[in-house]
């Protein structure tokens, strides 16, 4: 993950690309979030259970996170499957803020609720 936010800022890619693995990284970190409450997704419609997790982990606060995060979903979805150079650079950018954000703030839950995972 920290791999994933470090390319995800590599100029030299695409803004789909960057994007892309800007995606991987937040779900991976929810992802890791689910796993340490002891849940799996089920395969039909994995990415999505995965993120709508997050406000059930980490609170209710973060309804607006999953949202984004599914947003930013069907946009990689579409750039990857359906029609490239879709995504700006500030879209791009911004989930990668958003990544780094999230990273610091599961870390932080995971220290709180599952320090023998870290």
């Amino acid at each position: 993950m920290d791999r994933d936010l470090e390319d995800a800022r590599t100029e030299r890619l695409s803004t789909d690309w960057q994007f892309g693995i800007a995606y991987n990284a937040a779900l991976k970190l929810c992802t890791i979030l689910l796993y340490a409450e002891g849940y799996r997704p089920e395969k039909n419609l994995a990415h999505y259970r995965t993120i709508q997790a997050l406000p059930l982990i980490l609170g209710a606060g973060r309804q607006g996170d999953a949202d984004y995060l599914d947003t930013c979903r069907s946009k990689r979805n579409t750039a990857e499957y359906d029609s490239a150079g879709r995504i700006s650079p500030e879209e791009a950018r911004e989930l990668v803020e958003f990544s780094v954000e999230l990273r610091a703030a599961s870390v932080s839950w995971l220290n709180a609720n599952h320090p023998e995972l870290l």
